[in-house]
């Protein structure tokens, strides 16, 4: 009789079989019967190495591969120093376009001498000049004002006739007209 409550729960035929075991045994059966084999599924990649080297595609030899799009740009020349002294042909007072030239105090004022750049709040010692093409200026100066210092790279492009001056410094361009 206590055999019988033991088994009224269970479907094993034979009373020597305890359920536990077989709580054990089933995940593990099911495992087994889930095994995969190479070649089983196709389209899934087993070894993902193998897999990306049969896309791999050989260049032929004597050729890296890289094609160009458009013609590479022109590489302008380095510039030839001068030293620190800036050029007479841009030394002298500048100001803007539109501004007065008996107005000594306007906002694009700039005085150049023979070592430095005389900005309306700022000054810059050359530490460097040196002539680039198309008569083009690099001045590489050492800035103080209103109590700070710098470091700044200008490019000058004075005009054919000397008149007016472009300062470029960070890619913003302002041209001046030539006051003395």
């Amino acid at each position: 009789m206590k055999q019988e409550r033991a088994l009224a729960g269970t479907h094993w035929p034979n009373a020597g079989f305890p359920p536990m075991r077989a709580m054990i045994l089933l995940p593990l059966l099911v495992l087994a019967a889930c095994g995969d084999k190479p070649g089983d599924q196709p389209g899934i990649a087993t070894n993902i190495v193998d897999e990306a080297m049969n896309e791999v595609q050989q260049v032929p030899e004597g050729a890296n591969g890289i094609q160009t799009a458009e013609p590479a740009p022109e590489i302008p020349s380095k510039p030839v120093p001068v030293g620190s002294t800036i050029p007479a042909s841009v030394q002298g007072r500048w100001t803007g376009l539109d501004e007065s030239c008996a107005d000594r105090a306007t906002e694009l004022e700039l005085t150049i001498t023979p070592t430095s750049l005389v900005f309306l709040e700022s000054e810059g010692k050359a530490t460097g000049v040196s002539h680039g093409p198309d008569g083009r200026i690099r001045i590489d100066a050492a800035f103080t004002g209103e109590g700070q210092s710098w470091n700044r790279k200008l490019e000058l492009r004075p005009s054919a006739s000397g008149r007016e001056l472009t300062v470029i410094d960070d890619g913003r361009a302002v041209t001046r007209k030539r006051c003395s």
